[in-house]
């Protein structure tokens, strides 16, 4: 029985406690998501702090622990709940050395030695003979002795035979009563009928990457010579420059066949012309399907020899993962029936109006022969993880059950728990979050659309706040394929200065599209977010060293977030009030780590205002003078008090990035 292992490190997993009225009420377990439903998550080495309401009827003390599981291990170990203020409210804390899944709950039972040991004392206090009570303690101790095993129970027994020995002097005799490791050595309930257990609830406990990385987006076809179809090798090419620029995940949209039948053309042309190379998401041909790559880009071996180097520069491939399929994909041929058939026997291709997606047919989740279909989809991740791939872009998740995401992510991090999902999903908040929950390591998020002080405070309220930081882990890109704001199309090279500093330094993930760095900005109409001459339809190549590029800041800021712990996690955002609103300013903290941005968000003009600083918050005096060291320019400055002047043209500098530190 549970009682009976020794201290509190190996709880055994097939203990439960008595299906008798609890003796002790555990409420309010804390964290948890949507009250047990879904994980929570945590990053490989984090301390995750419970706590939990514990107490009971009468006068008696209570004891209380945290059990955890780690991932394929036989046995639960435990850890002690104390209370600091609140005698109901109870808290404690276990680190997290494995990735996976874990199980954790709190058990509390009736303190039967540590009520008797308080009433000892208090009588000594008040000067009554104890001697009674020390037998009372005696046979307390031989029911404990029982349950121990070894050493343990041989120590339990001696101090209740010298607890009962009226010969020992009665000073030795409290001592040894009232020693702490005493208290540790019978810290558990005397029978299973008197433990209490919560549920138990779930964590996905996460490699580093997951929750703090530079991402970098590219098409593998657009890197050739111009007017030629790149290669995984031209690819890999590049990889000494971006691993340079500071990035961590390189991301390549799919690589795999593409379909002839209604391939699209140039900026998204229903009819293809001779050598058009069509939409990479339009995936499938005779050359395979979702395991296969495109013949153009080379083989799998080559793709493998890209992972390698990748990995060799401190890289990672992330591969985009879009289940839909082109009609020329074998599935269409081998399981019609996965797809969703009209009443004509033609099948159905996507559409949201307006847009038609002619070359791509969605799969039926729920198709009769679902199971057969969700174990093929699995299979896909299955197989790239074979092949090296640890992280994947999820293509809109959020048209696909989400009873599918949570079996399949389970399957594959079972398999490979140091895989990372990206929900890549713009949709409304609710589907957002129930992705996350169900999952996905990281996912997309609207700021893009946040612009401006006001909604950029809020939103980014929102995403450092509980619930969120349990289960929701934003990554911010700047732009996408898709997403080209209006905020870039009008605000020049300033702007994308404005936006990469903001995303950098806003969220531990982040990341661009190819072609930011050159401060590319035109869309295909007006009014549109839709690049023209967009490269989901045709190769674009580019001259990453063209006059007016950001490579410089981009370096810069990359190697500013790997030296400041404040910037490489979430929950640790205050922001900061400044005069002007168009100036925003937030401070990002951690131990000996005080980082302070101001960022000018208007493109096109100066602006200057008095920030106010949180002294009190950074552990600095009112009158003291203390140095603010701007990582992005070198310079430093000696201020003093809480309110300082910053002025910001965007033609030099959009923002500051200071490293706040006491005078030495």
């Amino acid at each position: 029985m549970l009682a009976r292992e020794p201290l509190w490190y190996t709880v055994s997993p097939r203990v439960t406690p008595a299906t008798e009225p609890p003796r002790v009420v555990i409420e309010d377990v804390a964290p948890v998501v949507d009250g047990g439903r879904h994980p929570i998550k945590l990053s490989w080495g984090s301390t995750l702090e419970v706590s939990a309401n514990v107490f009971r009827d009468g006068h008696d003390l209570v004891a209380a622990r945290v059990i955890f599981l780690p991932p394929g291990e036989p046995q639960w170990g435990a850890a002690p709940l104390t209370y600091h203020v609140d005698p109901d409210r109870w808290h404690g804390s276990f680190h997290v050395g494995k990735l996976g899944r874990w199980n954790y709950g709190i058990e509390a039972w009736p303190d039967h030695f540590g009520t008797w040991r308080g009433e000892l004392e208090k009588r000594i206090r008040a000067g009554q003979d104890v001697r009674s009570e020390l037998l009372v303690g005696a046979l307390l101790l031989e029911r404990y002795a029982a349950l121990l095993r070894g050493d343990v129970a041989k120590r339990v027994r001696a101090v209740a035979g010298l607890l009962t020995n009226t010969s020992a002097p009665l000073d030795d005799r409290l001592k040894a009563a009232l020693e702490e490791g005493l208290a540790a050595e019978v810290y558990g309930p005397l029978e299973s009928a008197e433990l209490t257990r919560s549920p138990l609830y779930e964590l996905i406990v996460d490699r580093a990457e997951a929750t703090f990385a530079a991402w970098y987006e590219l098409f593998p076809r657009s890197q050739g010579q111009p007017g030629k179809h790149g290669t995984f090798a031209d690819t890999g090419r590049l990889l000494p420059e971006i691993s340079a620029l500071g990035f961590d995940v390189v991301y390549l949209p799919p690589i795999h066949p593409i379909g002839e039948t209604h391939r699209k053309g140039r900026n998204n042309s229903p009819k293809a012309a001779p050598g058009d190379v069509g939409s990479p998401w339009g995936i499938g041909s005779s050359a395979g399907g979702h395991t296969a790559v495109h013949p153009e880009l080379g083989t799998l071996a080559d793709f493998d020899e890209l992972v390698r180097s990748a990995r060799d520069l401190g890289l990672e491939i992330a591969l985009d993962i879009a289940f839909q399929c082109s009609p020329d994909h074998p599935w269409v041929k081998e399981h019609p029936d996965w797809f969703f058939v009209r009443p004509d026997g033609t099948i159905r291709y996507a559409e949201n109006p307006p847009k038609k997606y002619e070359d791509i047919y969605p799969l039926n989740f729920w198709c009769k022969d679902r199971q057969a279909m969700w174990n093929a989809c699995r299979d896909v991740f299955v197989f790239w993880a074979q092949h090296g791939v640890r992280t994947f872009r999820v293509d809109n998740p959020h048209t696909k059950p989400f009873a599918f995401w949570e079996w399949v992510l389970r399957e594959v991090q079972t398999r490979y728990p140091d895989t990372v999902f990206l929900s890549e999903s713009f949709t409304r908040p609710n589907r957002m979050n129930a992705l996350a929950k169900l999952g996905f390591n990281q996912s997309y998020t609207y700021f893009t659309w946040k612009n401006w002080a006001g909604e950029l405070r809020d939103y980014f309220r929102e995403l450092t706040s509980r619930p969120s930081t349990l289960y929701y882990r934003p990554n911010c890109f700047t732009n996408t394929p898709d997403i080209l704001h209006e905020y870039l199309q009008h605000s020049g090279r300033p702007g994308f200065r404005v936006r990469l500093l903001l995303a950098a330094t806003l969220s531990p993930v982040y990341g661009i599209y190819s072609g930011f760095e050159l401060c590319e900005g035109t869309p295909v109409r007006p009014g549109s977010e839709e690049y023209i001459d967009s490269e989901k339809y045709q190769l674009v190549h580019r001259d990453l060293n063209a006059p007016g590029n950001i490579k410089q800041d981009v370096a810069r800021l990359n190697r500013i977030r790997r030296e400041n712990p404040a910037l490489q996690t979430l929950p640790n955002l205050e922001f900061v009030n400044t005069d002007y609103d168009g100036i925003l300013a937030y401070r990002r903290f951690a131990p000996n780590n005080e980082i302070l941005v101001v960022v000018n968000l208007d493109p096109h003009r100066m602006h200057e205002t008095q920030v106010d600083v949180p002294l009190d918050r950074m552990g600095i005096s009112e009158g003291e003078p203390y140095e603010v060291a701007d990582l992005l320019s070198g310079a430093r400055y000696t201020w003093r008090g809480r309110r300082n002047y910053v002025k910001l043209d965007p033609t030099e500098r959009v923002g500051h990035v200071f490293r706040v530190s006491r005078r030495a």
